[in-house]
């Protein structure tokens, strides 16, 4: 049988007739209604010719592709059985079964069966998993378990990602030649340098144009994705865990499920990838209201006390904060970033009443109470690690154990008493003081252990966390932004996109991570005016209009601010609980037009009755005088209206006199021509960033 599922502008076939492992006939552009006569013509009208030099049969793109089926390319599965030499296992179906979200289709070869779960979600995100069970009587080490989707010829340009601390989601560009380009990341955790998202489009694809096909692995350990172009004519997107030789051996009957690889078609460029991505998140984490907060670490660091934190707690409140978070350093003998970490025991120097005064304190000023940790790490300075120095994870056997990262270690939470230590010190301040929120933090490479069960292991954990604590709230933060990926959102409220709080670093972050993730789950901080990562210092002004599009929070010591910056930092505040509504719920859209030193992006209403854009200068302009900025994603037929917001300071500009419809503090315009023709800006100076508000007139 043919199946045809269709969702938000796309189709995928799937010819399934006969025994032989099915094959994509098409994923792409909804083909629209079909019948069962329509769909076997389609199919039979993809069979390709036979080559020269090649099997003696059409060459087809299945769901499982392998070398008993003629494909050279990367397998779907690969693996041996212990102590044999057995040939390539040759698949054939079994069943396939039509389920309500999708279809399992079970595959059986000789001592495996490999179940395929697809599934088209009414965002029109198609997700595939793979598990496989050893049938037979020996172990089979499994290699790798990968899902895999077919591109066609026109998608010859690719986009994937690239980073370091704390520079995340850089992207980069390049040609698909033939061969395969090939992403791994080996680190325990996706990594700073996470390719994150591998995208393949027609040549020249942007924001607003092309069409694209992208796909993400929803896994927080070790993983590959890959693109992958044949001499055959045959190319694909590809992805999936990336196991060490030995880490998988499934015994007679073990199983092995692979993590899904999401993915999204969109003939209306990273956009159109974008919304899909977004309302299938949305649909699958729908958050409370994301409220403001403010994190200690880089108003205080590890110098904490009580007195010194409710003078924090104070300010915060004035400004119109609703939750604070306490940062590193609340732990028994943790002085500084070298000791304590795995002893969660509230210091009783620093905090000799417990951390009673100040959760009291900050409850009573009307504000959630939140609090950092790092459970799956240790320091070899600490009480747990002299108790049990088998927990901790990667100890050779002559003893020696990984390379220290940031002086410290991992603890194996795959071993049930180290876990049920974790749980039990987590669990017990959890009961002991109103802890609405964990900013879970993750500061090193793992560089040894097996990564897979470090990652279910941590999952189990979150899971378990959130089961016995209903309304916890959990920051996934990796050393910033080493793992943000849609496994770890599967359990947690918020991601943190990076530890740099320069605004200028972060423009690019939130412009290349809203790719994948919405706004409501990017932590956007407002930092002090120089970013202690970069050195660099920036203005209020563009400050607070980089913090605005996210989920907002404050990372400065705020006793400190003068009158001034007391009233603008609580007009942002008031601004972004006024637009959050809207942030968290609408369309990103970012612009291509223009030069290319100014960005312009947005989130614009679902039912398009409301916007809110940045014009962001990210460096000086080619020319003295810029085109019009557009403003995309609106109603073509409606009219709107476009007001300039103040976020407690106009940016810097560098010019004689504002555009004439600044005078009048608004312009009206239809839908079609702010996408088309757009407004004049004021010129802004490099670093700078003005926010629109845009209204439907009615």
């Amino acid at each position: 049988m043919i199946h045809h599922l269709r969702a938000a502008g796309t189709s995928f076939v799937l010819d399934a007739r006969g025994t032989g492992v099915p094959v994509i006939v098409h994923w792409g552009a909804d083909l629209g209604a079909l019948s069962t006569a329509a769909l076997e013509s389609l199919a039979d009208s993809q069979v390709p010719a036979v080559g020269p030099s090649s099997i003696d049969s059409p060459l087809r793109q299945s769901i499982l592709p392998v070398m008993a089926d003629g494909w050279s390319g990367r397998p779907g599965i690969a693996g041996h059985f212990e102590g044999s030499s057995s040939r390539p296992p040759a698949f054939r179906t079994s069943s396939v079964e039509l389920l309500e979200t999708g279809l399992r289709i079970t595959l059986d070869a000789a001592s495996l069966t490999v179940v395929v779960d697809i599934e088209l979600t009414t965002d029109g995100v198609l997700r595939q998993r793979l598990a496989v069970t050893n049938t037979g009587d020996s172990v089979y080490a499994l290699a790798s378990l990968d899902a895999t989707l077919p591109i066609p010829g026109r998608a010859r340009e690719l986009l994937d990602f690239t980073g370091r601390w704390p520079r995340e989601r850089q992207p980069q560009r390049r040609d698909l030649a033939n061969g395969t380009w090939t992403r791994d990341a080996r680190h325990g955790r996706p990594g700073h340098d996470n390719a994150f998202l591998m995208v393949a489009g027609t040549p020249g694809f942007g924001f607003r144009s092309g069409e694209v096909w992208g796909s993400h692995l929803a896994w927080s350990g070790d993983q590959r994705l890959w693109a992958e172009s044949a001499s055959t004519g045959h190319a694909l997107l590809g992805g999936g865990e990336l196991l060490d030789p030995g880490e998988v051996r499934l015994a007679p009957g073990g199983s092995f499920a692979s993590p899904w690889l999401v993915s999204a078609y969109s003939d209306a460029g990273l956009d159109g990838l974008a919304r899909g991505f977004h309302r299938f998140i949305r649909s699958r984490r729908p958050l409370s209201t994301r409220k403001v907060m403010l994190n200690t670490w880089e108003a205080v660091y590890f110098d904490q006390g009580a007195e010194r934190l409710i003078e924090l707690a104070d300010a915060a409140a004035s400004v119109g904060v609703e939750r604070f978070v306490l940062d590193d350093g609340w732990m028994t003998g943790r002085t500084d970033d070298r000791r304590a970490l795995g002893d969660w025991i509230v210091d009783p120097v620093k905090w000799p009443q417990g951390l009673h005064p100040l959760v009291d304190h900050v409850t009573a000023l009307g504000m959630d109470f939140g609090l950092w940790v790092e459970p799956e790490m240790v320091s070899l300075d600490s009480a747990v690690a002299r108790e049990h120095p088998e927990w901790v994870l990667g100890r050779y056997d002559d003893g020696a154990l990984p390379l220290p990262w940031r002086w410290q270690q991992v603890l194996d939470l795959a071993n049930p008493e180290a876990f049920a230590h974790v749980y039990a010190q987590l669990a017990a301040l959890l009961r002991e003081y109103p802890i609405g929120y964990l900013k879970w933090d993750q500061n090193r490479d793992l560089l040894g252990g097996s990564a897979h069960r470090h990652t279910t292991a941590t999952y189990a954990l979150m899971d378990a966390l959130r089961a016995d604590f209903p309304g916890l709230e959990i920051e996934s933060c990796s050393s910033g932004g080493g793992r943000v990926d849609l496994g770890v959102i599967e359990r947690t409220d918020r991601v943190w996109p990076s530890d740099t709080n320069d605004s200028l670093e972060r423009q690019a972050i939130y412009r290349w991570t809203a790719g994948l993730v919405p706004p409501e789950f990017l932590g956007a901080h407002l930092g002090a005016a120089t970013a202690h990562t970069t050195g660099r210092t920036h203005e209020l002004s563009f400050r607070l209009a980089t913090a605005l599009f996210g989920h907002a929070g404050i990372e400065w010591d705020v006793t400190t601010l003068d009158p001034a910056e007391h009233e603008a930092v609580a007009e942002w505040v008031a601004a972004y609980k006024r637009h959050r509504g809207l942030l968290h719920s609408g369309d990103v859209v970012r612009s291509d037009a223009g030069d290319s030193a100014r960005w312009v992006h947005g989130v614009v209403a679902a039912d398009a009755s409301s916007a809110l854009f940045a014009v962001v200068a990210m460096t000086a302009t080619r020319d003295a005088v810029v085109g019009p900025a557009t403003l995309p994603g609106l109603d073509p037929d409606r009219e709107y209206r476009v007001a300039p917001v103040r976020l407690g300071a106009w940016p810097r500009v560098v010019q004689d006199a504002m555009p004439p419809w600044w005078e009048s503090g608004s312009v009206t315009m239809s839908g079609r021509m702010l996408a088309g023709v757009g407004i004049p800006m004021p010129l802004l100076a490099p670093e700078q960033a003005l926010v629109l508000e845009v209204r439907q007139v009615e």
